[in-house]
């Protein structure tokens, strides 16, 4: 009797397809394979620009567990560290600011910002020590639409080559997306697979009935999700009636342009002034995530749209979204489900699965070294 397999009941037609097996997202080994051979290996968000503007100007942040630390050098060029000092190991930086030189708060080993080591007290009697032999570990770095992202494979391909039109499309929709400025920030801890939080994302199938205000903030007869290699676009104009959500009569973007970037990233274009805003999606195990959601504006100060805004996604949206993945999770973590059936309509609505499925595609694809025994 063959071994089942955890793409067993995927098709890669979508109208033939079932979801991802449960096991994916309750057992600790696909955890540890999904942090393994995904979050490892793609390009996560770090930061909007504006933080690392200026040489000297860092920032520190951890993925997968990896301590790194992102730095613009005197030329001007930006670079990614592990934070961590070749001497013994200590971490280098904390939350982000501006330094001549990367110094080691434990013994004072000193690095330039392109990573060289700098100064080594009391080294001089060393034999065979070298200093130009030294230099902190890199990172692949890459700016892309305003945002900075890091990759830990450096075997990589580049994330403009890997994304195809992505970022044509983000500067159509947002052109200013680089000159904005960050305002807020909400963060959640969720009891919640990562790929059930990306799942209830990228698909507004639930809308309907899980979220009658967002239904009158955006014009669902107009709302079209369609895939594209690692990302998808999901495009609605802004509804034309009072809603509950928060007063759009003013605004100046009418359009709620959302974009999904494998496997975390969400950027999102909601109607009022001119805005982006980022969720990044943290994956922490098998049954917990954390969330931030970044509000760049055109000014750090949010208007009273965007107050209203924040408090909708925080005080509502995010409150019904996290009791839906929630509820998914302790569902799926029972003998009752192993998997379910992927809902399609060819014409791409918001209403379908069709990006979930396409999701699903991509994790699938990334199993792929591992034993053909289990995938």
């Amino acid at each position: 009797m063959n071994k089942p397999k955890i793409s067993d009941g995927y098709h890669s037609d979508a109208s033939k397809s079932y979801s991802l097996k449960s096991d994916a997202y309750t057992k600790q080994s696909w955890f540890d394979l999904d942090t393994a051979n995904i979050i490892k290996r793609t390009w996560q968000w770090v930061c909007h620009v504006e933080k690392v503007a200026n040489p000297g100007d860092y920032v520190t942040a951890e993925i997968a567990g990896q301590p790194l630390a992102i730095v613009r050098d005197k030329s001007g060029e930006l670079r990614a560290f592990y934070n961590v000092c070749q001497h013994r190991a200590h971490h280098l930086l904390e939350g982000h600011g501006n330094a001549a030189l990367i110094v080691c708060p434990y013994h004072a080993w000193s690095y330039k910002l392109d990573g060289r080591l700098h100064g080594a007290p009391h080294t001089q009697h060393l034999k065979e020590f070298r200093k130009e032999d030294i230099c902190l570990n890199q990172v692949q770095v890459e700016e892309f639409c305003g945002f900075i992202f890091v990759n830990l494979d450096p075997n990589a391909s580049s994330l403009l080559s890997q994304s195809g039109d992505l970022r044509s499309e983000i500067l159509h929709w947002a052109p200013d997306v680089a000159d904005l400025t960050f305002g807020h920030r909400l963060s959640y801890d969720i009891k919640s697979n990562w790929k059930n939080v990306v799942d209830n994302f990228l698909e507004c199938y639930h809308c309907p009935v899980a979220h009658k205000d967002f239904c009158d903030l955006v014009d669902m007869n107009t709302y079209k999700v369609t895939t594209h290699g690692i990302y998808s676009s999901h495009m609605a104009d802004a509804g034309n009636t009072p809603n509950s959500a928060y007063d759009v009569s003013d605004a100046s973007v009418k359009t709620h342009a959302v974009w999904w970037l494998w496997p975390t990233t969400c950027l999102m274009r909601y109607p009022g002034r001119s805005s982006m805003i980022v969720l990044n999606i943290i994956p922490v195990g098998p049954d917990r995530t954390l969330e931030t959601y970044d509000f760049y504006l055109e000014t750090s100060t949010p208007n009273e749209m965007e107050l209203d805004a924040i408090r909708y996604l925080d005080e509502t949206l995010q409150v019904e979204d996290i009791g839906l993945v929630e509820s998914v999770q302790k569902g799926m973590s029972t003998p009752a489900f192993d998997q379910g059936r992927i809902v399609y309509d060819p014409n791409g609505s918001g209403k379908t699965e069709h990006a979930l499925h396409h999701f699903h595609g991509l994790v699938l694809d990334a199993y792929k070294s591992l034993d053909d025994a289990v995938v």
